[in-house]
């Protein structure tokens, strides 16, 4: 029998090592090293025991197969992430911060898979099955066909799968409260998790049933338990979003059987989440008039072109080191735009408080809006507000020049359908042009602070 011995787990990648330490040698995280029971490797070398394997059958990299057979959830915002619908046999991570809406969102996708004859099984190991009935009135979905369970042992929740048969939507709520009987460790440690979702996952494969497993988060934002959870399943999803506004973001990190960064926005209402169709206009609802520091950024998430506010305070300052405050945006992209307009254009930011934020609870992460935020800046800085039919974006280089970006046509019409009349931006492509927007071709930041109507040098 193996000796047993003590190991060190790390909280948040997973990885083990023999001695504890306060700072984690693979990720770098501190305070994340836990003491665990394990058993010690069998020796190898002279004498030890050789397991004969068996040889695999190797496949030419041609060959024609078929597109898996998607099934609709019944929400389209939903769908739209998954890249269609839910792939038979696929494993699903959603994860988000507490009380943003993840249960409430499968709860209705559960109830709409239902609606088109398959089997759904909803198993949570946070909630009894009376809280579950509570929240499916209060949605209108006591009539679903949905079957529940309140359970944290893999094993018997999987005995209780197969027992069912063909199965159309599998959804377990959470992963951190299941426990497999195969490992000694409490539920929610690395091991129980990484454990738990192996065996979920050889069961969705094995049977071709889509599995959901909703995550916890941790205080960063990123989901509890190992990093290797989020490379076992074939998709992963965040809720985004802030849980005193309506709105909410599901947006796809990782995805095997469609586009990543794909974006779906939904309402937050007393009957559940509402589908919102049209994002750009919701984004852009309740615009003030002629406001300085107000740019409206044509961007694109997944494949979807979405409009948003960016908005930008440049406010005298009283602090020694003045403050930098970002929200929806990344902090050091926004520190490489203000050393460029202070250095090619001779704007100083060095007195001012500056403070950038992204309308409607957004996120954005694509480089075409360093053009959006530099004319927010320029525009608060001088006092010019940018005219409210126009729309801004483009890549910014450390030279001041500004980098053409995809997808302009898609961008243009957006903003033709909106009703925007001009957009500044670099030289599109041939064939991106929109008919009913006049584009004015920006090539680097004094061609922008021309089109702004401002002085080269504000003090």
């Amino acid at each position: 029998m193996a000796r047993a011995m003590i190991e060190y787990v790390c909280n948040q990648c997973g990885n083990v090592s023999t001695k504890w330490s306060g700072k984690c040698e693979a990720c770098g995280q501190w305070n994340t090293i836990s003491e665990m029971a394990g058993s010690a490797a069998p020796p190898v070398g002279r004498g030890a025991k050789k397991t004969k394997g068996k040889s695999v059958e190797l496949a030419p990299l041609a060959g024609q197969d078929k597109e898996p057979e998607r099934r609709k959830s019944g929400i389209s915002e939903f769908d739209r992430v998954l890249g269609g619908g839910l792939v038979p046999g696929s494993a699903t991570l959603i994860g988000g911060d507490p009380g943003i809406g993840k249960s409430t969102l499968l709860l209705q996708a559960a109830a709409a898979v239902s609606k088109t004859g398959g089997k759904v099984i909803y198993v949570s190991g946070e909630e009894a099955l009376a809280q579950l009935r509570m929240r499916a009135s209060r949605l209108g979905l006591s009539d679903a066909n949905v079957e529940l369970a309140a359970e944290t042992n893999v094993a018997d929740i999987i005995k209780t799968l197969e027992k069912v048969g063909d199965i159309a939507l599998v959804v377990i709520d959470s992963i951190q409260t299941m426990w497999s009987p195969a490992i000694e460790a409490a539920p929610g440690t690395v091991s129980q998790v990484r454990v738990a979702s192996q065996e979920l996952i050889h069961f969705a494969k094995n049977s071709d049933a889509p599995l959901v497993l909703v995550g916890h988060v941790t205080k960063d934002g990123q989901i509890a338990g190992p990093r290797v959870l989020e490379h076992m399943v074939d998709t992963v999803v965040y809720f985004e979003g802030d849980r005193g506004d309506q709105f909410r973001i599901l947006r796809a990190i990782k995805n095997r059987f469609g586009p990543a960064h794909e974006m779906g926005v939904f309402e937050m209402q007393g009957a559940g989440l509402m589908e919102v169709q049209n994002p750009s206009a919701l984004f852009l609802e309740g615009r003030d008039a002629d406001v300085p520091g107000a740019a409206v950024f044509a961007g694109i998430e997944g494949t979807r072109p979405v409009l948003v506010e960016i908005q930008a305070l440049a406010a005298p300052s009283s602090l020694a080191t003045p403050r930098r405050a970002v929200v929806g945006w990344d902090n050091n992209r926004l520190s490489m735009v203000l050393a460029v307009l202070e250095a090619r254009c001779g704007m100083s930011f060095a007195g001012r408080d500056v403070f950038l934020n992204v309308a409607g609870g957004l996120r954005i992460n694509e480089p075409a809006a360093d053009l959006a935020v530099a004319a927010a800046l320029i525009s608060s800085l001088s006092g010019k507000p940018i005219a409210r039919d126009t729309i801004v974006y483009g890549e910014l280089s450390l030279s001041g020049a500004v980098r053409p970006v995809a997808q302009n046509n898609v961008r243009l019409k957006e903003a033709e359908k909106l009703g925007f009349k001009s957009a500044y931006a670099p030289k599109p492509g041939k064939g991106d042009v929109a008919n009913g927007v006049a584009l004015r071709e920006i090539d680097d930041l004094a061609a922008l602070i021309a089109a702004l109507g401002v002085a080269a040098t504000v003090d």
